[in-house]
């Protein structure tokens, strides 16, 4: 990393749960929004951060194009999405300028945009986090050279209570299954009201993975509490091996079920042989 990224990774290690928006890692106070994003998709690029990202401006695409030729009634499309699609069918349109209600347009777009009916002209990063990955690699692998590097006292104290974090926690050979199993939050988030794509999901988990500190070994029923409804739990299951062919998830069996109840078992997918795909790892 050079000397801007490692400013930026330090200022998300002094955040809440190495997660914030991004106006508030920003190197210094003189670097630039763009200069700052462009930071922030190099190392997501590198897997040592993630971000959410809001579509800021669009564009019909090809396949959106055609689509809008057919009886629209007839195909799995929404009455917001074919509105979006129509109103971006002869030149870009910016988000906010689309009559939709605020709190589903984005939701609405990035469908749009991950079925391939639209594109992205412009995004902006809303918030960005450090990933497990990076976690690792910065208590782990992360060696620094050099004297050149302009770091305040602030930034070695947010380098120094992580890995106090890290190193008073339990060690990383001990095996998931011999940790009791953490509750859920008091106040957890409310149930999603509409169907989650698979992005969604894979989100949900590592959202779930982070509240409830599995480290990246989240057991499924946590996510069939928030998820279940609107999924159903054959929806759920064949998103989540949708998922691992693509190398986003990995699904572990449940081999010791004396931490587990029950119920919280039965949530696991059966296996012909050996027990239940219980544990969620993301990739």
């Amino acid at each position: 990393m050079d000397t801007r990224e490692l400013k930026f990774v330090l200022n998300l290690l002094g955040t809440p749960n190495y997660r914030a928006p991004i106006s508030q890692v920003k190197p210094n106070n003189r670097t630039k929004a763009a200069e700052r994003d462009s930071i922030c998709r190099t190392l997501r690029d590198r897997g040592i951060v993630d971000c959410s990202e809001e579509i800021v401006e669009c564009r019909i695409a090809p396949p959106g194009s055609a689509l809008l030729r057919l009886d629209t009634s007839r195909l799995p499309v929404t009455e917001d999405e074919i509105a979006v699609l129509r109103a971006c069918a002869e030149t870009s349109i910016l988000a906010k300028d689309l009559d939709l209600p605020s709190d589903r347009r984005q939701v609405v777009l990035q469908k749009l945009t991950e079925r391939g009916l639209i594109k992205a002209e412009a995004t902006r990063i809303e918030d960005v986090w450090l990933t497990n990955f990076g976690l690792d690699y910065l208590h782990d692998d992360y060696s620094p050279k050099g004297s050149s590097l302009d770091l305040s006292l602030d930034h070695l104290n947010c380098y120094l209570q992580f890995l106090r974090r890290r190193d008073g926690g339990a060690p990383s050979s001990q095996h998931p299954e011999d940790k009791q199993p953490v509750q859920p939050p008091v106040n957890p988030q409310r149930r999603l009201t509409e169907k989650p794509n698979d992005a969604d999901i894979w989100y949900v988990i590592e959202e779930l993975d982070r509240q409830l500190e599995t480290h990246n070994y989240l057991p499924i029923f946590y996510l069939r509490e928030r998820l279940q409804p609107p999924l159903t739990r054959a929806e759920l299951d064949s998103a989540l091996y949708r998922l691992q062919r693509e190398d986003r998830l990995e699904l572990s069996s449940l081999q010791e079920a004396s931490h587990y109840s029950p119920e919280q078992i039965e949530a696991g997918i059966p296996q012909d042989i050996g027990g239940p795909l219980f544990f969620l790892i993301r990739n």
